[in-house]
């Protein structure tokens, strides 16, 4: 079954760009996290499940023995440059195409084309609503113009899906009910008066998902797990059930998921038009990938999950999220047939599945 998986190409419906940059031990520890900072003195990114699956996983790409210490991989990654490690590591992903969020940009990062040609696979864009509200709302644009001005732009793009990242902002208890133009022009006001505009208001945030629906594109949901700025109590994709009936039949992409990813799984078996992954969370559990994974699986219609590596900064994660995903799938589908709850034919078609037949069928890719 690994086998099989690893000569299936993935299909990473959400992921972001890599640095094209070297990186020293504290900024390379950084990436490492979803915090802020790495931590106190004496704390090392390295002892933690990332982190040692990275230890275990990445080095053999750089020509190093499995397990090589940190500074020795550091090393190495520096003696051959940010392009050629950016080009292995894609390389060694094993991708067919890859849906880029192009929303979050706080450091220079390669953008789909860069990522496309270095992991020799198709990229799309993925574009961040609040970013377009937030460029619309920074140039002035009059309150009245700007839920058509967000439209025009959004349909400009040449995107396959959308992103929402209000689990950032208001949570995700998002109403069903789409709102009213007045509704929508006053709140865009209020954030025209910001100095730096933020979008964080529940109006604005469930006009913006109204938007991608009108135009056919998938909307992709933040979901659970995510840096600090992320209030998981108000995270739990539980909360969403009421616009993701509104917005059926258009396709809604619940993001990690972690530690909701039961949650998620349930909401795509009852809800027609929702689908899940374990992205982030897969490459940051490293060891315990193969338990997330399965408990996803426990209730998710296998129709209905993807593959995605939510890989960001460092090359390395794109990597680690395919291997990871790939021995995680491989094992739950090889119990599964050694315990005769499926065949062996059975297996490589739900394994091609959730490789890429679900986000070509759900993206048009």
């Amino acid at each position: 079954m690994l086998e099989f998986l690893e000569a299936s190409p993935l299909v990473d419906h959400h992921c972001h760009g890599v640095l094209d940059r070297g990186l020293g031990r504290e900024a390379f520890e950084e990436s490492l996290t979803e915090a802020e900072t790495t931590g106190p003195p004496g704390v090392s990114m390295f002892d933690t499940q990332v982190g040692f699956a990275l230890r275990r996983w990445c080095p053999p790409v750089l020509d190093l023995d499995a397990h090589a210490e940190p500074d020795a991989y550091l090393a190495r990654r520096a003696e051959l440059g940010a392009a050629e490690v950016n080009r292995r590591f894609l390389g060694a992903a094993g991708l067919a195409a890859l849906c880029v969020d192009t929303g979050y940009r706080p450091r220079a990062l390669l953008g789909p084309p860069e990522l496309g040609r270095l992991a020799g696979a198709h990229a799309h864009e993925i574009v961040r609503l609040e970013t377009v509200a937030e460029q619309v709302a920074a140039q002035g644009v009059d309150a009245a113009r700007f839920a058509d001005e967000v439209r025009s732009r959004l349909d400009a793009r040449d995107a396959v899906g959308a992103k929402s990242i209000a689990a950032y902002r208001a949570g995700l208890e998002l109403s069903g009910e789409r709102p009213a133009a007045a509704e929508v022009a006053a709140a865009a006001g209020r954030l025209m008066r910001q100095e730096a505009p933020r979008v964080r208001d529940e109006v604005l945030h469930r006009f913006l998902v109204f938007c991608a629906v009108d135009a056919g594109l998938p909307v992709q949901f933040h979901v659970g797990y995510g840096d600090v700025d992320a209030d998981l109590r108000r995270g739990d994709p539980l909360l969403l059930i009421e616009l993701l009936r509104a917005m059926d039949p258009v396709p809604a992409m619940l993001l990690h998921n972690y530690p909701f990813h039961r949650h998620a799984g349930y909401l795509a078996q009852v809800l027609p038009n929702v689908y899940v992954d374990a992205g982030l969370a897969t490459h940051n559990l490293g060891h315990r990938a193969p338990a997330l994974i399965a408990e996803l699986l426990e209730l998710a219609p296998f129709g209905k999950v993807l593959y995605s590596s939510d890989a960001f900064a460092l090359a390395e994660l794109y990597h680690l999220g395919a291997l990871l995903f790939r021995h995680g799938l491989a094992g739950f589908l090889a119990r599964g047939v050694d315990d005769g709850a499926w065949t062996a034919g059975d297996a490589e078609r739900v394994a091609g599945l959730i490789a890429s037949g679900n986000a070509r069928r759900v993206y048009g890719i």
